[in-house]
């Protein structure tokens, strides 16, 4: 059984889920709204940021010393890019593959990607071994995006 916390990240994780196949289809509307997909990207991120801004904001969130920002390594600055390219993919993929198809695939390859930075614990993941049952799973994810992909 899991405790109230953990239940509250757990639907938390799903409520996030839920919410990706629904931005890519916001994203997607507004792609043909203004006739390109990256422009459409950056108007979504940027309206992420204004939004992430305002919370900062309204919290008075304490931003960082400058001194952090220089010790940082050079890939603590790439998940934003990271993030960008999610978007901008998810806006071309989703009117091609539909949601059920994309989701699939974008979930196959999370999870793929998932154990592999377990497994040899990158990225400040913890070591968990990549074990069969792990890698089975991970492959059944791939055989349901095909299934997915194909009826």
């Amino acid at each position: 059984m899991l405790s109230p916390m953990k239940t509250l990240f757990v639907l938390l994780a799903l409520v996030a889920g839920a919410f990706m196949p629904i931005q890519a289809g916001v994203n997607s509307r507004l792609r043909f709204m203004i006739g390109d997909p990256i422009s459409a990207a950056m108007i979504s991120f940027a309206v992420g940021t204004l939004g992430l801004a305002a919370y900062v904001i309204a919290l008075r969130r304490p931003w960082p010393d400058s001194a952090l920002f220089s010790a940082a390594p050079w890939w603590l600055w790439t998940g934003g890019l990271m993030g960008a390219f999610f978007v901008a993919a998810s806006v071309i993929l989703a009117p091609r593959l539909g949601a059920a198809a994309m989701m699939a695939w974008l979930i196959a390859g999370q999870l793929t990607a998932s154990v592999f930075l377990d497994h040899f614990g990158l990225v400040g993941f913890a070591l968990r071994e990549a074990s069969p049952l792990r890698m089975l799973g991970a492959g059944l994810l791939v055989a349901g995006a095909l299934l997915v992909q194909h009826f």
